[in-house]
């Protein structure tokens, strides 16, 4: 293939410019802030199971306590009519007023029992209305950190798209004076090659492979036409030749 030498000095720029958008996209995707970002998603994630868990024990809670407390009044209804039932005279038999006080003291006792229930109950619920509160604070906190890191990750990523961007359209700028054949091979061997597909010969050495020429390739180059589109023997990319390639 033959190209002018100024074609293929361009794909150089062109090649700098791939470069640069490499670097652009790496530096895209390795934003400190995605793992910080995952890395807060995470404990975020462990945190609302664990506020779910002590939201429905607060609930459960709750319900046990809202139970205890109407065993409690259905009990001391029935001692208070019992009571009254004694206090009004109308039991007379001996037996029957004994088996009513022998009531009257067994309700008093379960009254105490279920109070103390009911008392167990609220403070297992309060120590998980604490627990919820906690948790939910530490929630809003995370949230408040990964909503701060989402920011400044995104103003990252717009400018590095900015920079893409002028990048791009510079390189197209350049792109669109090289022949198409040339350009052609130069895409498909920076495919091929990891990215570089055209290379500066400097002082008698590759910069793609960094790899010297020997004395046969040195004598090739040299008796080579200057249009002549030149390929590294060792890593088969473009071969540039400038002012400084030593020859």
């Amino acid at each position: 293939m033959n190209a002018a030498p100024a074609d293929q000095i361009r794909l150089l720029d062109i090649q700098a410019f791939d470069v640069r958008l490499q670097q652009l996209a790496h530096k895209k995707k390795s934003l400190p802030e995605h793992a910080e970002i995952e890395s807060l998603n995470k404990d975020l994630a462990q945190l609302r199971d664990l506020l779910v868990a002590s939201t429905t024990e607060e609930s459960d809670c709750a319900r046990e306590q809202t139970k205890a407390e109407q065993d409690v009044d259905q009990v001391r209804q029935r001692a208070a009519r019992d009571q009254q039932r004694l206090d009004s005279g109308a039991v007379t038999s001996p037996k029957d007023l004994e088996n009513l006080q022998h009531e009257i003291t067994s309700l008093a006792k379960r009254q105490g029992d279920l109070e103390d229930v009911v008392l167990e109950v609220m403070e297992r619920r309060e120590a998980a209305q604490e627990r919820v509160s906690e948790l939910t604070e530490r929630v809003s906190s995370v949230q408040s950190k990964i909503d701060d890191a989402t920011a400044r990750r995104d103003a990252a990523s717009e400018e590095i798209d900015g920079e893409t961007a002028t990048a791009s359209k510079e390189r197209e700028v350049v792109a669109g004076s090289v022949p198409a054949d040339l350009l052609k091979l130069y895409d498909k061997l920076r495919v091929q090659q990891g990215g570089v597909g055209a290379a500066k010969l400097y002082q008698r050495r590759c910069e793609g492979c960094r790899l010297e020429l020997n004395i046969t390739e040195v004598n090739e180059v040299k008796a080579a036409s200057p249009d002549t589109v030149l390929r590294c023997e060792n890593c088969r990319r473009i071969l540039v030749r400038t002012s400084e390639s030593g020859l």
